[in-house]
C-alpha cells in the first residue's frame, strides 16, 4: 500500500495492524494535511457484522472535532 494513492490520499507509511485491518499514515492532497486511514482485512470485510462495526467506528471517529485529535 505504501506509495499508492487512494482517492486524494497518498499512503506514506504503515502505522499498525490489528484484528480488523491495517492503519496507514497518508497525506491528504486537498488540504495538504496528514491523515490516518484504516483498511479492513479481507476476512473482516466478508463478515457483515464486523463490516457494520467498522462503519460505526468510522462514523464515531469522523464526528470528533478537536485540535488534539
Amino acid at each position: 500500500m505504501i506509495g499508492k494513492t487512494v482517492g486524494h490520499y497518498r499512503i506514506t507509511s504503515k502505522l499498525g495492524a490489528g484484528g480488523m485491518g491495517e492503519v496507514f499514515l497518508a497525506e491528504d492532497t486537498r488540504p495538504e494535511r496528514k491523515a490516518a486511514i484504516k483498511f479492513l482485512a479481507a476476512a473482516t470485510a466478508a463478515d457483515p457484522e464486523r463490516r457494520q462495526r467498522f462503519l460505526t467506528e468510522a462514523r464515531a471517529a469522523s464526528a470528533l472535532n478537536h485540535p488534539h485529535v
